[in-house]
């Protein structure tokens, strides 16, 4: 295989077709060995970019990290003014590079204003990507930061020299692992704002670093996992979608919780699987392929709290059946400081909620082979003797008797009720469902409620193991909210 040749004056007459002029901005991410073989070698891809940027112009380079040979010879120049920052670091060639670089460690934001990467953008100056591609470009670290996402950690670097001294500093939202730079390749080319050229053999990206922001704003906009992978296999990007899910989340007044034992059979599974999707909540239904009614009452209290300990909150014990158990339930509940216990309704519902009082604990009660006006007779029974019933809609059970869940069910006779949503769906025969492709009509019963500021939780149920994973179930509920 042939080296391609190229030095000092091809490199320049590149860089000029490719449209940079005398007086312009750069900063340059390199691979001096993607250019071939270079007469004079990184210092003269640096001498031909002074070339063409003349006196006017400035060269910059990031100088964190893993630098490359070019930027080495940036950096080491004697004419070079390096910004002060520990974390983000530039050096600068040319007319503006002290004013581009100045005070960089005071900003807030590492890569946000008053930072070399948007003072060039404001300066109209281009990012140049040499031989290099998306995942190099620290600019697209700037839109990250100036849309605050949810993902980003605060960093604290300390004992860092400064004009001023020796000092120690944290700058919020800043980038952390894996991006999908890369993955934004195609966007910025259909855009016909980013040119590209050939310089030696290095494919030479060139963009004026004030379009890439805006190109890349818009899109973190659109989607705030813009540069985040979709592979499920990468631990990064999944726990940083987390983070995006859990702060939309935090800003509906519901809560989500999911089923522990659609999260998994043992506790540690279920924390990891929560904390996966970005959920901060269980129902506690069972464990270790026990059901919660069958479970004593200090394996229950060290679920819970196993599960506080991974910053995941039990909304409530949830017993699948009526049974001598129920009221030892209660003392459980109580116990464990959950103060919550979901059971089926029945007859027995006044004698329940009159012990559960009296032990401080609060009943809410599911519909299992209740038509709606049975449970609405029930639960209108328990309020006229002053007893405060709580009832958990599941749609796919109503359902299943022949009902209409939402127009029939819920709007004409359970309203009122209401302090929990299951969010399961099957078709009128039982076959479970995906949410909102069954008959349950969970969409508009997420919507009802959400139009009411619905305080209490919507629980992705258990019987969503039989058509995928807490994953399948977590991503298809995000996907309503988005639909509505």
């Amino acid at each position: 295989m042939t080296t391609e040749r190229i030095d000092r004056d091809q490199i320049a007459a590149d860089l000029r077709s490719l449209g940079l002029l005398a007086g312009d901005i750069v900063l340059l991410h390199s691979s001096l060995s993607s250019l071939g073989h270079v007469e004079g070698g990184a210092a003269a891809v640096v001498r031909a970019f002074l070339d063409v940027l003349g006196e006017a112009g400035t060269l910059v380079v990031p100088i964190f990290g893993s630098l490359g040979a070019i930027t080495e010879v940036v950096r080491d120049d004697p004419r070079a003014v390096r910004s002060v920052h520990p974390k983000a670091c530039m050096a600068a060639l040319g007319a503006k590079a002290a004013e581009i670089c100045q005070d960089h460690w005071k900003a807030e934001l590492a890569h946000g204003p008053d930072t070399p990467y948007t003072r060039i953008a404001a300066l109209g100056g281009y990012v140049c990507l040499l031989g290099v591609d998306q995942d190099r470009n620290t600019t697209l670290h700037t839109v990250e930061e100036l849309e605050r996402l949810a993902y980003l950690k605060p960093i604290t670097a300390e004992s860092f020299h400064t004009s001023e001294g020796l000092k120690t500093k944290t700058w919020p939202y800043f980038p952390g692992p894996h991006r999908n730079f890369i993955g934004l390749d195609r966007m910025l080319r259909d855009s016909g704002k980013m040119r590209m050229g050939k310089i030696g053999s290095a494919i030479t990206r060139l963009i004026k670093s004030r379009d890439l922001i805006e190109l890349a704003t818009a899109a973190a906009r659109q989607n705030p996992a813009f540069v985040l992978c979709d592979n499920p296999n990468c631990a990064d990007c999944t726990n940083q979608r987390a983070d995006l899910r859990r702060d939309r989340l935090s800003r509906e007044s519901f809560t989500l919780a999911a089923a522990a034992t659609l999260a998994g059979k043992y506790l540690p599974e279920i924390i990891d699987q929560c904390r996966a999707v970005g959920i901060d909540a269980v129902e506690l239904d069972g464990l270790a392929g026990r059901p919660a009614h069958a479970m004593s009452a200090r394996q229950i209290a060290s679920a819970v709290r196993e599960l506080d300990s991974g910053s995941i909150r039990v909304t409530a014990i949830r017993s699948g059946i009526l049974s001598d158990t129920n009221a030892s339930m209660m003392d459980i509940a109580a116990a464990s400081g959950v103060r919550r216990l979901v059971l089926p309704l029945s007859g027995d519902a006044e004698v329940l909620l009159k012990a559960a009082a009296a032990k401080g604990v609060r009943l809410s009660f599911f519909n299992a082979d209740l038509s709606s006006d049975r449970a609405s007779a029930l639960l209108q029974s328990l309020a006229a003797k002053n007893l405060r019933p709580g009832f958990v809609f599941n749609g796919a059970n109503f359902a299943r008797a022949g009902e209409n869940p939402f127009l029939g069910s819920y709007k004409k006779k359970l309203r009122r009720f209401v302090d929990q949503l299951d969010l399961v769906d099957a078709t009128a025969d039982g076959t479970p469902q995906p949410l909102a492709c069954g008959h349950a009509e969970v969409k508009e019963m997420i919507s009802i409620l959400r139009c009411a500021s619905f305080v209490g939780p919507m629980v992705l149920g258990a019987a969503n193991r039989q058509v995928g994973t807490l994953a399948d179930a977590a991503a298809r509920f995000e996907h309503l909210l988005d639909t509505m």
